[in-house]
């Protein structure tokens, strides 16, 4: 025979509350805890833990949806044209762009790792936008 606190089972107990119960029942308990503190860790790792009713657009990417060839198709030629509009772009504004935008570094990790002030990466990286919306405008 085993002892419980049922307070820690029930919330509804406000103080300690021991009972005597079998190996069984005792070991169901303990399951049961086992098991729900691996589906709340489950949530947490799948960011399950949001509704669905949010509409903040988690629904559409928490639900699978097959893309068709020619969808397929599309993505990889824009894909290919971003590549090729980066690439066009001088040596350090493309890692700029790069970094920011693909690695996700913040602007100031940006220019504390060249050197430089954070308002000159700031500047640098909208002309580099701006030149990548003209060669993009001009290609497609």
């Amino acid at each position: 025979m085993d002892i419980i606190n049922l307070r820690d089972y029930y919330p509804f107990y406000t103080s300690d509350c021991f009972m005597e119960v079998s190996e069984e029942v005792a070991e169901m308990f303990k399951e049961f805890d086992r098991k729900e503190a691996a589906y709340r860790l489950r949530t947490y790792r799948h960011k399950a833990y949001y509704s669905l009713d949010l509409d903040d657009g988690l629904e559409h990417e928490a639900v699978f949806v097959s893309l068709s060839p020619h969808e397929l198709y599309e993505r990889k030629i824009s894909m290919q044209e971003l590549h090729a509009a980066i690439s066009s772009l001088p040596d350090k504004q493309a890692k700029r762009i790069y970094a920011h935008f693909i690695l996700g570094m913040t602007k100031k990790d940006i220019a504390r790792a060249e050197g430089v002030d954070e308002k000159m990466v700031r500047v640098a990286i909208e002309r580099e936008l701006k030149n990548l919306e003209k060669y993009l405008k001009k290609f497609l």
